[in-house]
């Protein structure tokens, strides 16, 4: 009788232990077919579905620097305008990512890199991206909004672009 009590009080004990990391390691999938599927749509130039992968303040971001430039150049274009051009890959969109790829190579991340998951909180996530030419990694910060993981460009960039 005692073996059978021991023996089921570790079974209710670890099943719970093993659903937990279960549900740790689904997680962990979302967070990095993510940032994996950002990173493939952008070396495919798929760029209406790259928005899709952006947290909303890199989407913000991004329409208020694609406005900066286009006033700079006496272009008029409104917030909503820039965000429907983006949401549909139109022109401004696409000249965007194009000149984005110029200095950014996907292929640095997808195959010459390799990635370790940082801190996870319920609602933030980190993703160390160790590229095999470089010191210091990059910590993709990824954000979970509308109960989807996205990518933080501007969250993990902003300070190295400013």
């Amino acid at each position: 009788m005692k073996k059978i009590l021991i023996t089921f009080l570790a079974v209710i004990t670890i099943i719970p232990l093993i659903l937990h990391g279960q549900q740790i390691n689904s997680e962990y999938d979302k967070i990095l077919i993510s940032a994996e599927s950002f990173f493939k749509t952008m070396k495919g130039k798929q760029y209406q579905k790259i928005w899709s992968f952006l947290t909303a303040t890199s989407q913000n971001t991004i329409i208020d620097d694609v406005q900066k430039a286009e006033a700079a150049i006496g272009k008029e274009y409104s917030r909503d305008d820039i965000y429907q051009d983006f949401m549909t890959a139109g022109i401004l969109s696409r000249s965007y990512w194009n000149n984005y790829r110029e200095v950014f190579n996907p292929d640095i991340v997808l195959e010459e890199s390799k990635w370790e998951m940082g801190k996870v909180a319920k609602e933030r996530a980190e993703i160390i991206i160790k590229y095999k030419k470089s010191d210091r990694p990059a910590r993709l910060q990824m954000l979970k909004e509308n109960g989807t993981w996205k990518v933080g460009l501007e969250e993990t960039f902003r300070s190295s672009r400013r």
